[in-house]
């Protein structure tokens, strides 16, 4: 290889650490604020918003952890709950739909799948008040229920969609094989497809859970109550409760990250594997 090429390229791998590393700055930087900010006293965070706290003032953590200052945990089982049922009921609509879709042949068939494809192009926020109506004509408000259903209707299109090209790359052999042996197309379904769609199953379920985890908007129109409020919701209104006491809103804004950073750590090579897999092998 050329020396001029060669330093074109050092050049080149330069500038893409140097803009990683500039990127890596701007995201971890305010997480190093919030997380630092927590543990000083009002006074520190404003003298020295970058530096470490002295003294470390860990009881602003510990009174957070305990319940003695807001209601972190509360907040995090509502989260937890919310996402929970989310997951369970997208994988199970999802999984049927995609099947019948993928593996069914029926005049109806191309249809539903525009259908579905259809369902991209409403997001949450075009149709808010027609929903907000039905979830009061059906007395879902200040109730779980009231946000985990049309979480679930909105996550269908696209995780339905992303199911049927894994559904439909499983071989027709293995199919007339579970035939032979007597399995149906529910017996298929369990015996065949759903181990061999391991990946998207993940893929769909981190999916899914990030964007219950996240949901702000939906939370806020169903729910008054306080003591069902998730963490989005927590993060809010402690806010506005202890609007003058910035290191405590720091340390809880620390602690309602850590949950969304694991989670993104350990699933990030779930939906890499999902979303790359493209198809089952035979």
């Amino acid at each position: 290889m050329p020396s001029s090429m060669k330093m074109s390229r050092r050049f080149s791998d330069a500038l893409a650490y140097a803009f990683c590393a500039l990127l890596s700055l701007f995201v971890l930087l305010p997480l190093w604020i919030a997380a630092l900010g927590g543990a000083k006293s009002m006074g520190q965070l404003i003298a020295n918003p970058f530096g470490f706290p002295v003294p470390f003032e860990i009881h602003q953590y510990t009174d957070l952890l305990v319940g003695k200052v807001g209601t972190f945990w509360r907040s995090l089982g509502n989260s937890l709950l919310i996402s929970a049922g989310t997951v369970a009921g997208t994988l199970f609509a999802c999984v049927l739909a995609a099947f019948s879709l993928a593996r069914i042949n029926f005049r109806l068939n191309s249809l539903l799948r525009g259908f579905f494809m259809l369902g991209l192009l409403f997001p949450l926020a075009v149709a808010i008040l027609p929903l907000y109506l039905q979830i009061r004509g059906l007395g879902l408000l200040d109730r779980y229920t009231g946000v985990i259903l049309p979480q679930i209707a909105f996550q269908l299109p696209m995780t339905i969609l992303l199911m049927i090209g894994f559904f439909a790359a499983v071989p027709k052999d293995l199919e007339d094989a579970c035939a032979i042996d007597g399995y149906g197309p529910v017996g298929f379904l369990i015996k065949m497809v759903l181990p061999l769609s391991t990946p998207i199953l993940a893929t769909v379920a981190v999916i899914t859970l990030v964007a219950s985890w996240n949901n702000f908007f939906l939370p806020l129109l169903v729910f008054n109550e306080q003591a069902k409020f998730t963490l989005p919701l927590g993060v809010m209104n402690f806010q506005g409760q202890h609007a003058s006491q910035w290191n405590l809103i720091l340390g809880y804004l620390s602690l309602a990250m850590v949950p969304a950073v694991a989670l993104f750590i350990f699933s990030q090579r779930y939906i890499v594997a999902g979303l790359t897999g493209g198809s089952v092998k035979g």
